[in-house]
């Protein structure tokens, strides 16, 4: 899509409710294409899938379905050759795999490992592998985390069938757990870290899961609500705690002892995403002071005074995305609006 003739720097589009989970679909076939997830307190929510039409240079809704509760977390299949199905996860009180077509999205399958109760744990987030898309981690307030296996059936018709199985589940934290996020380090489809509330960032690989890493404790204990690998260089990650000012990168070779603090917001920081194409570029997002910044770490462990760029939103940023296919281009969203702007 030939955006660079036209020159806009931002796009803007705007949901019929306020927009909280996000996610860039990553299909070469689809560049421009985001599924938004509604922030509704109460059961009845929405998923929209939105597009920019290159003629218009507008978004477009292109799809709009129901969603039990406001989804916690919206990915696209991690699919950039498109050898896959069309499919998008969203979690909230179970996981939830669904088809994309070009007419409609449909509920492929639903994956609840509470067999036994009419209880459901919900689900506070969840990553999909990129290295083996057959794998994704769920996050959970019973304290623990889940590695689902996927299959993509035999084909009946012109469909193939999705369904899931638990390859494993474990308690991962001494309270809720509020992220998970693979790790691409050694290979990229073992290992995988987790936050929670209990204030630590634990690491864990597949293959021996009798025993995790704590490569962190926030001094305070306080809750750490995201975290986030560094697409380029596997040492590094960062994370947030609840309330907190600041983001804390951390160096796996190093545990305990950030090896940097990102901390010239004014208020709480709402979202982290690191460059895709970059080892040493990370903007982190921010609710009241409705500011996104892009920082350059490459000094490290030097401190890190100022980012290189903030841009000022018109409300207070819920989500940051930056798109990994599109390393030009991140996403944010506050109130009912979705915004893409060119770095």
């Amino acid at each position: 899509m030939s955006l660079h003739g036209k020159r806009k720097e931002i796009y803007k589009y705007e949901a019929p409710w306020t927009v909280y989970a996000m996610n860039w679909s990553v299909r070469p076939d689809k560049r421009f294409r985001l599924a938004l997830g509604s922030f509704v307190e109460e059961y009845n929510n929405k998923v929209q899938l939105v597009g920019l039409d290159e003629e218009s240079s507008e978004f477009v809704c292109r799809n709009t379905f129901d969603h039990p509760y406001p989804t916690t977390k919206i990915m696209w299949i991690p699919d950039t050759k498109g050898v896959y199905p069309d499919l998008l996860a969203t979690s909230g009180d179970y996981l939830r795999i669904w088809r994309v077509n070009d007419t409609e999205t449909r509920l492929e399958c639903l994956l609840n490992n509470n067999k036994n109760s009419d209880f459901c744990a919900p689900l506070t987030s969840f990553d999909w592998n990129e290295v083996d898309p057959n794998l994704l981690g769920t996050s959970s307030i019973d304290t623990t985390c889940t590695i689902w296996g996927l299959e993509t059936g035999q084909v009946l018709g012109r469909v193939n069938l999705v369904s899931g199985h638990v390859k494993t589940q474990l308690i991962a934290h001494d309270k809720e757990v509020y992220d998970i996020a693979f790790s691409r380090a050694g290979g990229g489809r073992d290992m995988f870290a987790s936050v929670g509330a209990d204030g630590s960032v634990r690491m864990f690989d597949l293959r021996h899961l009798e025993h995790s890493t704590i490569i962190y404790e926030d001094p305070q204990h306080h809750p750490l609500l995201r975290l986030c690998w560094n697409k380029q260089d596997p040492n590094y990650l960062a994370t947030m705690a609840m309330d907190g000012m600041e983001v804390v990168i951390l160096d796996v070779r190093v545990p305990c002892t950030p090896v940097a603090r990102l901390n010239n917001h004014r208020a709480c920081v709402n979202g982290i995403a690191w460059a895709p194409h970059s080892s040493c570029h990370i903007c982190t997002a921010v609710a009241d002071d409705h500011q996104a910044l892009i920082w350059d770490i490459q000094q490290m462990p030097r401190a890190i005074e100022d980012p290189i760029l903030a841009y000022t939103a018109e409300g207070e940023i819920n989500n940051v995305q930056w798109a990994s296919t599109q390393p030009d281009w991140i996403a944010i969203c506050y109130n009912n609006c979705l915004e893409i702007l060119r770095v």
